[in-house]
């Protein structure tokens, strides 16, 4: 099992969410932090997970999971609610980079992903994430390349065009329905009026 599943089995599937998508990271400023405040647990791997409740209406989080060095577990830090972040920074709109920052209402994050490529991909789950269930204040997304943000829209505008096209399609088949109504009607009436017909000649 990769430490992906492995974090979605053991911290979001016993509160009812599931894993939508999530980066391995390190800080690329390191935090002052006094050496008693860490506790001495050692060199630790980060991950930035969002993930959404299976309940509804779907609540999407951003979560910060770390795993310590010489464990199989991971342990959950810092969460924050997708209503909470305000900008996504990919820092270079020009190249793959694996830097990026993250900036919600009482923090401010500096990340290095573990490759550029990772980076993207969370990049669109996360504005496909933001496109779905934000109604209103979405965060900005800035300095991104075009693919990134570019393919996340096109998940969301293929989604749009399936349930418009399965709408029309339904709008189609009532019509359709209306249209094969009205033409057993028609024909009905003129088997009527030919009986009549038939009816009077034979007389």
């Amino acid at each position: 099992m990769n430490a992906k599943s492995a974090i979605n089995k053991e911290i979001f599937a016993p509160h009812d969410e599931r894993m939508l998508g999530a980066v391995q990271v390190k800080r690329r400023t390191k935090k002052k932090i006094p050496f008693l405040a860490t506790g001495g647990q050692g060199e630790y791997l980060t991950y930035i997970c969002l993930s959404v409740t299976n309940k509804k209406p779907a609540q999407a989080t951003i979560t910060k999971v770390k795993q310590f060095e010489g464990s199989t577990s991971f342990v959950r830090r810092t969460q924050w609610m997708l209503e909470q972040l305000r900008q996504v920074n990919g820092i270079d709109p020009n190249q793959d980079s694996p830097e990026f920052d993250l900036v919600f209402e009482n923090a401010f994050d500096q990340w290095v992903a573990s490759t550029a490529s990772e980076k993207c991909t969370f990049f669109q789950i996360l504005h496909h994430t933001c496109q779905r269930y934000l109604t209103d204040k979405k965060p900005e997304f800035i300095n991104c390349q075009s693919k990134i943000i570019g393919a996340a829209d096109s998940v969301t505008s293929a989604v749009q065009k399936a349930s418009q096209a399965l709408n029309e399609r339904g709008e189609r088949l009532g019509r359709a329905e209306e249209k094969t109504e009205e033409l057993k009607n028609s024909a009905q009436q003129f088997a009527e009026t030919a009986h009549k017909l038939a009816m009077k000649h034979k007389c």
